[in-house]
């Protein structure tokens, strides 16, 4: 067995750790080392750090409902593209499964707009 097809895989994961270690260093030796009591502190969008939520209730999950509804919507992009790339290859039976799988995340679309995720504030 040669390893000679695997001599370009093996050159760019050496490249690319090259370039990291690179960045490390430098950011070490070119970077600031003034460190003030504000630079140690857990950044919090410029908001005091607190144990409670903010409004003293319920933390919204309007962020966390938007980035899973934007991983969905990704993921079928993920999914359509190879499907469409290869469409004349595949018998009726791709075409078949692609409708179930639109028909699928459309039902959850829908439901995410009537439940009211997709209203912004």
């Amino acid at each position: 067995m040669s390893l000679s097809p695997y001599i370009p895989i093996i050159g760019l994961f050496a490249l690319a750790a090259a370039f990291a270690l690179f960045s490390v260093a430098a950011a070490r030796l070119a970077g600031p080392r003034r460190y003030n009591r504000a630079k140690l502190e857990a950044y919090e969008c410029g908001i005091e750090p607190s144990p409670q939520p903010a409004g003293g209730g319920r933390f919204p999950i309007k962020f966390y409902l938007t980035a899973m509804l934007f991983i969905v919507f990704d993921i079928e992009i993920i999914f359509l593209f190879p499907w469409a790339v290869s469409f004349d290859a595949l018998p009726i039976f791709g075409l078949v499964e692609m409708v179930l799988f639109i028909v699928a995340v459309f039902v959850a679309y829908a439901f995410v707009w009537r439940r009211g995720g997709l209203d912004w504030d």
